[in-house]
């Protein structure tokens, strides 16, 4: 079997193993949660027979390991239950507000890309100057700030004194592309903010380290541009690293919106989270964090594919 084949076959395998481990970590976590979901569901009010008859209903009087592996049988199946709060499929609404999710991170992803990029290249191009310290020192002082802090940052300045963008991020069904992105730019902007420090050190990083290999001495001695250099030598044998950095900012963007969802009222997966803790409603909590980690898990795998077929030392081991 090729080396590739078999190093592709054992991060897929590693991750699908992470995954189950993950599985288990998440259904003890809900268990171990405080209260009673059937006593959240009927209230205080609610008598000892009401109460024993709905745990009878819902499966919590069965034990702990039956449980998990018919949560586990429906994963895989793709039935992710119901909502004990309302009876709806959680599949379903799942799907729906992943959507929304997804739509977030996606353009947050095409701006900060790029940009991230261009701003990496700039730095190393300019590196120990002004427009190295001035980049570094503006995406340093955003990441240093939680999320929610630059969401209010940004509601308090352009959604509520300059009004340039809703304050909050409403998404409706039948909304037109460019009302929608309009609806849901300060979202994205905050998330732009959080990740484009990180991919933009680490471009710089890895372009820094090539640029000392002796085959760019001699593409200087030749006489090219020192940005030509850098874009045309040292980008292409540094993308590796930078693909890593990408990929595990894209699963911070799906994972990671929870709280850019709840400060702008975003009916995403995350609003779709903390709407359910907060109800103790456990089948939800759990499917949404399967999702989650599913997501993170695939990108980190792709991130690992990825840097196997950039990188020659890697798909020939030997």
């Amino acid at each position: 079997m090729h080396p590739v084949v078999t190093l592709v076959a054992q991060r897929i395998a590693l991750g699908l193993l992470l995954l189950l481990a993950v599985s288990v970590l998440i259904f003890l976590g809900t268990e171990a949660l405080p209260g009673d979901t059937a006593q959240a569901i009927l209230g205080q009010s609610a008598t000892p027979e009401a109460l024993a008859n709905l745990r009878a209903e819902l499966g919590l009087d069965q034990p702990a390991l039956t449980r998990y592996f018919g949560w586990l049988g429906g994963i895989l199946t793709g039935d992710l239950g119901v909502a004990l709060t309302n009876g709806m499929e959680i599949s379903s609404e799942l799907g729906k507000r992943l959507g929304n999710t997804l739509f977030l991170a996606f353009w947050a992803a095409v701006i900060s890309v790029p940009l991230a990029i261009i701003l990496g290249l700039v730095a190393a191009r300019y590196v120990g100057r002004w427009p190295d310290k001035l980049i570094s020192g503006v995406t340093l002082s955003t990441i240093s700030l939680p999320e929610f802090v630059v969401g209010y940052i940004l509601l308090f300045f352009l959604g509520v004194k300059w009004q340039i963008f809703p304050p909050m991020a409403m998404a409706f069904p039948g909304m037109g592309l460019f009302e929608r992105l309009y609806t849901v730019m300060l979202p994205v902007l905050v998330l732009v903010l959080v990740v484009l420090a990180h991919m933009m050190r680490m471009t710089r990083a890895a372009i820094l380290n090539v640029m000392q290999s002796a085959y760019i001495e001699t593409a200087e001695l030749k006489g090219l541009s020192p940005m030509t250099v850098i874009a045309r030598h040292a980008l292409p044998n540094a993308i590796a690293p930078v693909v890593n950095v990408v990929m595990l900012n894209l699963a911070y963007l799906v994972v990671g919106v929870v709280v850019v969802e709840v400060v702008f009222a975003y009916n995403g997966v995350g609003q779709y989270l903390v709407d359910h803790v907060a109800k103790r409603d456990l089948p939800v909590v759990q499917a949404v964090g399967m999702v989650f980690a599913a997501v993170y898990i695939g990108l980190n795998i792709l991130a690992d594919v990825i840097s196997i077929l950039a990188n020659p030392r890697l798909r020939h081991p030997k």
